[in-house]
């Protein structure tokens, strides 16, 4: 068996995201803490705010996944998820202390840093299965990829 041979992976998990779509949508989900830091989340309701935005952000991931000439939405909204991710990490380690006066959210508790991690990339990997979905409907309806 030649070793110098090259299989491309059939697999699509591995293929690279499109980095600038997946920097933007995780930059569009930073709208989540910016309504809690700025206080609309409890003027505007607790509970439901924070799933309002959560339903409206997945749902501009999964259009943009799906309208986008991205080679694979799969991947590109998973790196969204994790570019949310860090930046709502970064985000809480610079403005907690400026704010509260003191260190919080997933910095003062490394421990978390993984779990956040890890539910952004499951949200990322869901809508883009969503965005694949839709996808594959406009591609059978001849509307094109």
């Amino acid at each position: 068996m030649n070793t110098s041979e090259h299989k491309p992976s059939a697999l699509p998990l591995l293929r690279r995201p499109h980095w600038p779509l997946a920097a933007a949508l995780g930059a569009v989900a930073l709208i989540r803490p910016l309504f809690s830091i700025t206080g609309l989340t409890g003027d505007l309701g607790a509970p439901a705010t924070p799933l309002i935005l959560t339903a409206v952000i997945s749902v501009v991931w999964i259009g943009a996944g799906a309208l986008a000439r991205v080679r694979d939405p799969l991947t590109t909204l998973v790196a969204a998820g994790l570019v949310y991710a860090v930046s709502s990490i970064v985000l809480s380690g610079v403005l907690s202390p400026l704010l509260l006066g003191k260190l919080e959210g997933p910095l003062a508790h490394p421990q978390a840093i993984v779990p956040v991690l890890a539910v952004n990339a499951v949200w990322g990997a869901l809508c883009g299965a969503c965005a694949l979905g839709v996808r594959a409907v406009r591609v059978r309806r001849g509307q094109g990829a």
